[in-house]
């Protein structure tokens, strides 16, 4: 799918063709080969940057070639309840036009559509403004984490069941993608920062695409401080799963030794009264064998063996 889209008297509004508006957008979410051709076509933008993001594998990074710039990142995506995910988000930067590639819908880009702040013509600022969205969202999908953390440990309290130790194995895997991915996009925004600050001779071409202004920069420092907060948040939030695992693990160990020891206990209870009635069945002189009161008192002495070693294991805490 293909969305040209440009800020039009403060209003976010779709566009026929970006060469008749300065500053355009132009949105990509899996495009097809087709659609790819007509943005190069329409915009000059290198084809091999707008096709870099439809790799799930591809790494965050910052590279530029030929007056255009490609920064790479990932951005959260939720896939169910429990499922937290990544994916790279490209964003090729021209003198003239700027482009977004995805393989599917996220909430970073849906927000921008729906923002009133967003000047697609101001494009560093644009830009800045997808970093701090992407920052914001780690933020939200952690805090949401968090929550779904406490609501199944209170009821891991009541019963361990398989189905909250497998909510828990997947918010651990969410944050492993999430600690991954957000360290990557922090070597990028810090590439992003060093390329202003020092102007070395690897980050000249960045120069002329990506100017910054004294307010532009304050907001590079503002993300990059959302995405250090979401990193810390994101090794706790993992550090406290892995604990609660590990402590869970151990319950149903101990849960488990108890139980056999309590089906042990039983065990032995039973077999005195067995033993006891198959003496009795042998076909030899035995004591009571013609009283009247035999089967009573065989009875009582089951009991009475059986009891004893009830005292006797009880007193050994086995039950």
């Amino acid at each position: 799918m293909i969305r040209m889209l440009a800020t039009i008297e403060g209003e976010m509004q779709e566009i026929k063709d970006p060469r008749e508006v300065k500053g355009a957008w132009i949105s990509l979410i899996n495009p097809t080969e087709a659609e790819i051709a007509r943005t190069v076509e329409l915009t000059g933008l290198s084809a091999d940057y707008l096709r870099a993001a439809l790799d799930e594998e591809e790494l965050p990074r910052l590279e530029s070639e030929d007056g255009q710039v490609l920064m790479i990142i990932d951005v959260p995506i939720t896939r169910g309840k429990n499922r937290y995910d990544t994916m790279p988000l490209g964003i090729i930067i021209s003198q003239a036009y700027m482009a977004t590639v995805t393989l599917e819908e996220n909430e970073v880009l849906t927000s921008l559509l729906q923002s009133r702040s967003v000047r697609t013509a101001k494009r560093t600022r644009f830009l800045l403004q997808i970093l701090y969205r992407t920052a914001t969202q780690y933020l939200k999908y952690l805090r949401q984490i968090d929550r779904r953390t406490d609501e199944i440990e209170s009821k891991l309290h009541e019963s361990l069941r398989n189905k909250e130790l497998i909510e828990m194995l997947s918010l651990t895997k969410s944050l492993v993608y999430f600690t991954t991915s957000l360290h990557a996009n922090q070597s990028v925004m810090e590439r992003l920062l060093r390329s202003h600050l020092r102007k070395t001779p690897a980050d000249t071409e960045l120069s002329p695409v990506i100017k910054m202004y004294e307010d532009d920069e304050d907001l590079l420092e503002d993300v990059i401080t959302e995405n250090k907060q979401a990193i810390e948040m994101a090794h706790i939030y993992s550090n406290i799963l892995s604990s609660m695992l590990d402590a869970f693990a151990s319950l149903i160990s101990n849960n488990l030794n108890i139980v056999m020891k309590v089906l042990t206990s039983v065990t032995i209870v039973l077999a005195i009264p067995t033993i006891v009635a198959s003496l009795y069945g042998m076909n030899v002189p035995l004591p009571f064998q013609h009283s009247p009161y035999a089967f009573i008192y065989v009875l009582l002495l089951s009991i009475g063996l059986a009891g004893g070693a009830i005292y006797f294991m009880a007193r050994l805490r086995m039950f």
